[in-house]
């Protein structure tokens, strides 16, 4: 199983099929939006979400990215992960500040 990049997304295939995915989008210059995590019923519970969340989140980083997160699973992530909230953009730093 090997996660790999393309524009506008991080996933994993096994054996040349897809089996998890987050997609992203760019909203504006700097800001990029977390759209839609998928993980195929056969590997969840695996982990592979929150690999693929944490590449995204190198990913940002690296390149001085602020993020927008629009699917559920990024929402939940942010909200219980105070560390990871200096990659929010500005206005939803300001909705979780406070929040544990």
């Amino acid at each position: 199983m090997e996660m790999k990049h393309e524009d506008g997304r991080f996933f994993f295939e096994d054996n040349g099929e897809m089996i998890g995915e987050l997609t992203y989008s760019t909203v504006k210059d700097g800001v990029i939006s977390l759209d839609h995590t998928f993980v195929n019923e056969n590997y969840r519970g695996q982990g592979l979400a929150g690999k693929l969340l944490n590449a995204v989140l190198d990913f940002a980083d690296l390149k001085s990215l602020k993020i927008i997160p629009v699917c559920e699973y990024a929402k939940a992530a942010f909200k219980q992960k105070p560390e990871i909230r200096f990659l929010l953009t500005e206005n939803y730093q300001k909705l979780l500040k406070g929040e544990n």
